[in-house]
């Protein structure tokens, strides 16, 4: 019942105060299955894209993150080709930092976040990684150009 109640809360206020850039809503009235999307921020490679995300609510929820991956492909390091997102906030502790006190909508602005600073120091996808770290250029423009092939509506 708890993460009934928690869940409504965390959608309602999603609804009237969401972050900037974010939307989010449930799928076919089902609470555990939510669905969002993220604009691309500006002066990133993905400004002007649309990326939609599938979240995924646990029975155990909040005490275990949501599974939150990316349906839009993406060109990034953190996120590969299955949609899966490195972040530690999305794994429990040991390895992860997720918390009970965090919420849908800060797991969002996170994501929002990484994909406007990758982290090429904790990869999902090696080669991405490098190009980032040693080809700025190159991969600021495969990034754009997978915004303009996959995230434009």
């Amino acid at each position: 019942m708890q993460r009934a109640s928690r869940l409504k809360r965390e959608l309602s206020l999603l609804t009237t105060e969401p972050p900037p850039g974010i939307t989010c809503w449930q799928e076919e009235n089902q609470l555990d299955n939510l669905r969002a999307q993220i604009l691309g921020g500006a002066d990133t490679p993905y400004e002007k894209g649309i990326f939609n995300l599938e979240i995924v609510v646990p029975e155990r929820y909040p005490f275990e993150p949501p599974k939150i991956r990316f349906l839009t492909p993406i060109y990034h390091p953190n996120i590969d080709s299955a949609g899966r997102i490195c972040l530690d906030v999305l794994k429990l502790p040991p390895k992860g930092a997720w918390r009970p006190a965090l919420n849908i909508s800060t797991l969002l602005s996170s994501i929002q976040l990484l994909m406007a600073e990758p982290n090429p120091d904790d990869p999902l996808m090696a080669d991405i990684s490098s190009e980032y770290k040693y080809h700025r250029q190159l991969f600021l423009r495969n990034a754009r150009e997978w915004t303009e092939k996959y995230a434009s509506q």
